[in-house]
């Protein structure tokens, strides 16, 4: 499984990360169709540099030609200026193969929790900060994902 993949590069680096986004979503039980694979990392020049490598290892390529100095030294501009939000990979032998880091967020800033899925422990962004995330995003697929964060939340409440 794809997931599996990424996770166990990004984890042979020895990075925190967490998982965000469509899978971070289906991890917490909401429904969700997706393909790529969204992670936050911590917002280094030495986490972007390592995670890097660790892609090229499983033949995921930045989709754009810039390499990870070039996502640090110009991240301010690239979100400002270029309205970019991720740095993405892909597989260009296999287009659904696709990871996209964000780089308007950093771990640091995360409430991360563990989900154990088929014996693993995945870190993924909680609800919480995944509604915010949402909000602050608000694409037309993000508003749906904010009314299925709020009933999944009240849901918990209530048990």
């Amino acid at each position: 499984m794809f997931l599996y993949e990424v996770i166990d590069s990004v984890e042979s680096v020895k990075i925190k990360y967490a998982i965000v986004g469509g899978y971070a979503l289906a991890l917490h039980g909401i429904v969700r169709a997706t393909m790529d694979v969204d992670l936050v990392l911590s917002l280094s020049l030495k986490d972007f540099e390592l995670i890097e490598k660790a892609f090229l290892k499983i033949h995921l390529k930045s989709r754009l030609p810039i390499r990870a100095q070039d996502v640090i030294k110009m991240r301010k501009e690239y979100i400002e200026q270029r309205n970019l939000i991720a740095w993405s990979f892909v597989d260009y032998q296999n287009p659904t193969r696709q990871v996209d880091i964000l780089i308007t967020e950093d771990i640091a800033n995360l409430d991360v929790e563990k989900i154990s899925v088929g014996g693993r422990k995945i870190p993924v962004a909680s609800l919480q900060d995944l509604l915010k995330m949402k909000l602050k995003a608000g694409r037309p697929q993000d508003l749906l994902d904010i009314e299925n964060i709020r009933n999944k939340i009240d849901e918990k409440k209530k048990s």
